[in-house]
């Protein structure tokens, strides 16, 4: 008996063979400074595991900039100086590309959840001028899919890390 619940199929039991070829992560500092390296490294990475991706890549690469920044911004990750962020990058499907960001969990300066969530809706009074809160809604829009989880599914270990991932689909050209 594993001590591990097996109550969701993993990532890769989606029909297809694991592929460790096709897995691609990095650890990054939990500092803003650093999204311009995120999305240059990812990018790179996407060309090798996909092809050149016009569209679609530049869309992958917002959406991880945006979930970085928010790590960095709303857990552990960014609070520390020896805070870290891991980006994962790989294909569960021929026709699909999903990047993910790993935080170091629930900041202690601040007493609420730090589960990503979309905010709520604004009204002409309540700031359309904002620059923040937009972050979620972007990759709503522009993934297939999107959600986070736990690092860990024990319920002993809740606040030890969060994992926000995003699914695209690839075009005809890059399957």
């Amino acid at each position: 008996m594993s001590i591990v619940p097996h109550d969701r199929a993993p990532i890769h039991a989606l029909g297809e063979p694991l592929d460790r070829s096709r897995r691609l992560s990095r650890v990054y500092p939990g500092v803003l400074s650093q999204i311009a390296r995120v999305r240059s490294e990812l990018a790179t990475d996407l060309s090798g595991l996909v092809g050149p991706l016009r569209e679609i890549g530049e869309d992958i690469v917002l959406c991880v900039s945006e979930m970085f920044a928010n790590a960095c911004d709303h857990s552990r990750s960014g609070q520390d100086d020896e805070g870290h962020v891991i980006r994962l990058l790989h294909r569960p499907t021929a026709t699909s590309v999903r990047v993910a960001i790993v935080d170091d969990g629930v900041r202690t300066d601040r007493s609420a959840s730090s589960e990503p969530r979309i905010s709520s809706p604004r009204s002409s009074g309540e700031g359309f001028e904002t620059e923040r809160g937009r972050g979620l809604l972007i990759i709503d829009h522009l993934a297939a899919r999107w959600g986070t989880r736990s690092v860990l599914d024990f319920p002993f270990c809740s606040g030890l890390g969060t994992v926000t991932w995003a699914e695209f689909l690839l075009p005809e050209t890059a399957r």
